[in-house]
């Protein structure tokens, strides 16, 4: 067995802190002149320079640390086009010119090179800020913490001994309040989640598909806190695994090699971050024939969770990582590892009504207001499946179910739905099967499944376990993923009466109870 010689990184992490430092400090929204901004005074020049002009990171910092926002996104469009204006226009896009490039093909490397880069760049938070009452644990913690460490300091250095007063007191993870992610290229293509490969390993990568599955948010723990019953003293753990082994005795300096205190944890000096599990499926046009559809399971960490519901299509951009099985199933798996994707940034596909009404650009509301001219229905029912000649009833009843109407509320607490349901009966190859299809991809929520290979736990909902913490878990079915939204069953004759008797609720209370 012979020993290869160590191959040294060609990538100086240092200088690239320096860039990150640089481009955090001078970027602005008009990239033609981020090079003119000196950032010798950051007041002066958020006074000096226009609206448009200000640094857009250093303003997103004071955000930070005002405790407005806890998320600095970095979009790599930025960084690519500030690269180009301040090095050279015609700067490739590989790895030794492009600092883009190397934060996309390691990004997690990166997000803790840009907190560094953070760190250091952080202003003080306003004095209204500071005065806030709602403080919460870990603030009056640390500031506690910050006062004693001070006092120790100054006494290590009126005794000679620099190196101990330098040394830093807490990780860089425990008193950090904000979380760092990657926006990824606009002109990334996204992927299935089988395209998704070995060779993406620590990529950031962009995948496409349908949210299945979403758990409850639970807290994570990302630093733990020990207290020595013996010296005193404050011991921290960092957690970079989902499993860990908690600390049992002292390594301070205070507690004599031979008796070493025990530590105990401190659940409120610990530092918890937000976790949600989701899990995304790939979409019907891209599982190819014969195949069945592939999952990608997504961590959700802080700024990420509760952006995503079962049944949203959406472009999920982040680190794609293996991760080994815990426990009994590291035993079965051997060297097996399950693979996930550490988000960082998600982008719905498809958007409410609502939501899509109140950001609706001006020459979208002309459009609109320019159809309601004349016979407005039958414009836009004509508008529902082109490709297909006549049915103009059968279109204009698709029209009132993509439309509905309001919902009402009685004062006894009745509730009276607004949505209509819709039976097309016909002969066989009129198109009924088109149409349905062009129903459910038109809507912002749509669902199109088969009575055939329908069950009722499949419409409704089905019970599994939980794969992170072992509990039973209700997945919901196509009729939950299309909720506020339109669910097509074809075939619905075929289906069994069982099964067709499950959905009687949901056509007519629109609800599912179960009792399981």
């Amino acid at each position: 067995m012979s020993a290869l010689e160590p191959i040294r990184s060609v990538v100086d992490y240092e200088d690239e802190v320096k860039q990150i430092t640089k481009f955090l400090e001078k970027f602005v929204v008009n990239g033609k002149k981020q090079a003119s901004v000196d950032m010798d005074d950051e007041m002066d020049i958020m006074d000096a320079v226009p609206d448009k002009q200000k640094p857009k990171y250093m303003a997103l910092l004071r955000s930070v640390a005002n405790r407005e926002i806890d998320t600095v996104e970095v979009s790599l469009d930025d960084v690519r086009e500030f690269e180009v204006a301040t090095v050279d226009a015609a700067l490739p896009f590989a790895q030794g010119s492009s600092l883009a490039f190397r934060i996309e093909h390691n990004a997690r490397s990166y997000v803790e090179l840009f907190s560094r880069a953070v760190d250091a760049l952080l202003p003080e938070a306003d004095e209204s800020a500071m005065q806030d009452a709602g403080a919460d644990v870990l603030d009056v913690l640390f500031q506690a913490r910050r006062d004693r460490d001070r006092r120790d300091r100054e006494a290590l250095q009126t005794q000679g001994d620099a190196a101990a007063a330098a040394a830093e007191s807490f990780p860089a993870a425990l008193t950090r309040r904000y979380t760092v992610r990657f926006v990824p290229r606009s002109n990334q293509r996204a992927q299935a989640v089988r395209e998704v490969g070995a060779s993406q390993i620590g990529h950031l990568v962009t995948v496409r598909g349908i949210v299945t599955r979403v758990s409850d948010v639970r807290p994570a723990m990302v630093v733990a806190a020990y207290v020595c019953d013996e010296c005193g003293s404050e011991v921290f753990q960092e957690v970079t695994a989902r499993q860990f082994t908690p600390l049992t005795q002292c390594a301070s300096s205070q507690c004599g090699p031979r008796a070493r205190g025990r530590l105990h944890k401190q659940t409120r000096g610990s530092r918890f971050v937000r976790f949600q599990e989701v899990r995304l499926q790939e979409l019907t046009d891209q599982v190819p024939m014969g195949d069945i559809p592939r999952t990608l399971t997504v961590h959700c960490i802080e700024g990420a969770v509760r952006t995503l519901s079962p049944g949203d299509m959406a472009h999920v951009a982040g680190v794609f990582v293996p991760q080994p099985y815990t426990g009994m199933r590291a035993l079965r798996a051997g060297l097996l590892a399950d693979t996930l994707l550490e988000a960082h940034h998600v982008r719905p596909l498809k958007r409410r009504y609502d939501e899509l009404a109140a950001t609706a650009p001006a020459d979208m509301h002309l459009r609109l207001a320019a159809l309601g001219r004349g016979d407005a229905y039958t414009r836009v029912a004509r508008a529902i499946a082109p490709e297909i000649f006549g049915h103009e009833d059968v279109k204009k009843a698709l029209l009132l179910l993509l439309v509905g109407a309001p919902a009402k509320r009685t004062r006894e607490g009745m509730a009276i739905r607004g949505d209509i349901n819709v039976c097309l009966m016909g002969d066989p190859g009129v198109a009924k099967s088109q149409l349905l299809r062009f129903v459910a991809t038109v809507a912002p929520r749509g669902v199109y499944t088969t009575g055939r290979g329908s069950s009722s736990a499949g419409l409704t909902a089905a019970v599994l376990r939980d794969a992170a913490t072992g509990e039973l878990v209700l997945e919901g079915g196509a009729l939950v993923l299309a909720d506020n939204g339109i669910c097509a069953i074809d075939e619905f004759d075929k289906m069994d009466e069982t099964d067709r008797t499950a959905i009687h609720e949901v056509m007519e209370q629109q609800t599912i109870s179960i009792a399981k």
